[in-house]
């Protein structure tokens, strides 16, 4: 059994980042390999270890960008100044004779990769509300195309609270896009909706949309649900 956390790593550009793996079982005639599989291609081989000692593919074989390091049963990819070709998933696998036993995977997203094709939107930045109300949230992904799988997620961020926590996830889809007339904005357009219903104080708070997709993951602006009016007290005499 290979353990490796976290499941997803989020890491800004020129960054460097260590992913970790611990095999509880093992042989000592088991070779350990970090495997890289990026969105729509083939899974590479980073690099392996033979007798302990680290061996390098040509492609990855540059000690300041990737090392890997094997400490007993901890095995460890060390990539530094992260770029964007360096996003996707990394495996941690076992390999002995001809079994193959894989990790989870580990995926670095990037952060601060935005660009002007593709973009996130929420309107209106801040939404009235009363106890009881119900309101749908919305945001607009703009983008050349909404080919290829993507998810997106739903975070809400509370009074007090230090990080937005996820509440919804719509999951990996690819849904129909309608054309976009607004200028300086991609021709596409996929539109999500968070619908909220009998609402309460405990739902105050901004809400958050993000769309991840190949290694990039992109914030809206955030919608905030203000509730408003004062409580009044009625006393019959």
């Amino acid at each position: 059994v290979i353990e490796q956390h976290p499941l997803s790593t989020m890491v800004e550009l020129g960054r460097s980042v260590t992913l970790s793996c611990y095999i509880h079982k093992m042989y000592p005639s088991s070779n350990l390999v970090w495997i890289k599989q990026v969105c729509g291609g083939p899974p590479r081989s980073v690099g392996s270890t033979e007798k302990n000692l680290p061996l390098m593919e040509d492609e990855f074989n540059h000690r300041e960008k990737f090392t890997i390091e094997r400490s007993g049963n901890d095995f460890q990819l060390h990539i530094y100044s992260i770029q964007p070709a360096d996003a996707g998933r990394y495996y941690c696998a076992a390999v002995r004779f001809k079994s193959v036993t894989l990790g989870n995977g580990t995926y670095i997203w990037l952060k601060g990769s935005a660009s002007v094709s593709r973009r996130v939107e929420q309107q209106p930045a801040s939404v009235p509300v009363q106890p009881g109300d119900s309101v749908t949230l919305q945001c607009t992904i703009h983008t050349e195309t909404c080919a290829g799988e993507h998810s997106v997620h739903w975070f809400r961020h509370g009074s007090g609270e230090a990080l937005p926590g996820l509440i919804y996830t719509h999951g990996n889809r690819s849904d129909p896009c309608e054309s976009s007339s607004e200028p300086g904005l991609p021709a596409q357009g996929c539109v999500y909706e968070l619908p909220k219903r009998n609402l309460r104080s405990s739902d105050a708070g901004t809400y958050y949309c993000a769309v991840a997709t190949c290694g990039q993951i992109l914030f809206g602006n955030g919608t905030r649900l203000e509730f408003a009016g004062k409580l009044q007290f009625q006393i019959n005499v």
